[in-house]
């Protein structure tokens, strides 16, 4: 898995170490009952083959065991699920509207500032820039914060899924669905739509630019600035 930026993805990490560790003694297990019986019960050790039917405790404990397993990896996994579902108290919501084949962010708690994401072709890629994970305009986020996201779709399903933040939500159309992240360092955190939508399903990256406070408090100042003109330029150029 990719690195961990994020508390979700400890999480994630963790839980897959345990359920890991569970399967690699249960195989270890089963390797070894089967080397017993191929060893201990074969035709040749074995003229006579046993006519026993049942053993008991032998069928209690096959039915027990597993189900105790399972016990152990349920109830990570259900705190896990209920840890990723929201946060309370956030410190700031973003809005995530899929389109074939884009992203909008808007953020409802700065004056509605919304954006579009696009990925950036081949032929418009700058030196660095990765390709089709490239985009033209990044969700910008400040680090150390707790960010609500609310996806949604305009169109068909698509997917939110950021795998170094642990985070993927189902885009849906008519429905709003809630999960939440948080960057535990500046970057940029790349992820894509990873679920198939259409013909330029590949083309739906995303790219996500984790700040200072004071850096992104300065990004909106400069966003609300940018949408105070653009009304007054569509009304000179009338």
């Amino acid at each position: 898995m990719q690195r961990s930026f994020s508390p979700i993805k400890d999480r994630i990490i963790n839980l897959h170490d345990l359920v890991l560790v569970i399967i690699t003694l249960i195989t270890i297990l089963v390797g070894v009952l089967l080397v017993i019986v191929m060893t201990r019960f074969n035709a040749r050790k074995n003229p006579v083959p046993s006519q026993t039917t049942h053993h008991t405790l032998l069928e209690v404990a096959w039915t027990v065991l597993p189900v105790l397993v399972l016990v152990i990896i349920a109830i990570p996994s259900f705190r896990l699920i209920y840890y990723e579902d929201r946060t309370a108290d956030p410190d700031l919501t973003v809005q995530v509207t899929a389109h074939q084949w884009y992203w909008e962010y808007s953020y409802p708690d700065k004056g509605n500032i919304d954006i579009e994401s696009r990925y950036i072709t081949d032929e418009d890629l700058k030196p660095g820039q990765l390709r089709l994970l490239a985009v033209d305009n990044q969700m910008i986020i400040p680090v150390g914060k707790r960010i609500r996201i609310l996806t949604a779709s305009t169109d068909v399903i698509h997917s939110f899924f950021v795998p170094s933040l642990g985070v993927q939500r189902y885009a849906i159309p008519g429905r709003t669905i809630e999960t939440w992240l948080e960057a535990d360092k500046e970057g940029t955190f790349y992820g894509e739509c990873n679920q198939i939508c259409g013909q330029n399903h590949s083309r739906m990256p995303i790219s996500i630019k984790a700040v200072s406070p004071a850096e992104f408090d300065a990004w909106v100042a400069q966003q609300k600035k940018a949408a105070s003109v653009q009304p007054l330029q569509r009304v000179a150029s009338k």
